[in-house]
């Protein structure tokens, strides 16, 4: 899997920009969209190799948003596995619009059995729910 690379593309659009997610009031991509764009490129580089009923969850991630990137542009990540421990896959993922790098990353995702998990997730709900 180490040197594995997946790819991802977002239109900057209107919804998309700081001003309308809440993280700022710039008119530019909003860092959380950055975050959500590199961990979708993340995603593909890893689905090759997971076995049926896995999928991967974030666990962790580090990134710097370096340049602003405007409405009416396209932002693509690009993620390339660098590391795997156990269940944990290491990526080093580089963000890119058309006048040059707009952000970079190291992000961690786990490797999980996707009914396991939402079966935990859901048994939260309802102690949540019966707690009340």
């Amino acid at each position: 899997m180490i040197g594995a690379t997946g790819t991802a593309s977002l239109a900057v659009t209107y919804d998309k920009l700081a001003l309308c997610v809440g993280s700022g009031d710039t008119e530019v991509l909003a860092t959380p969209m950055l975050i959500a764009l590199m961990e979708a490129a993340a995603v593909k580089a890893i689905e090759p190799f997971l076995e049926t009923g896995q999928t991967t969850v974030g666990a962790r991630i580090e990134m710097s948003h370096t340049a602003p990137t405007p409405e009416g542009m396209t932002v693509t990540a690009t993620a390339t596995v660098t590391a795997v421990e156990g269940r944990t896959v290491t990526l080093s993922i580089t963000a890119r619009d058309q006048t040059g790098s707009v952000g970079e990353a190291t992000h961690r995702r786990v490797i999980v059995d996707r009914t396991r998990f939402q079966t935990k997730a859901k048994e939260k709900q309802w102690t949540e729910k019966g707690s009340r």
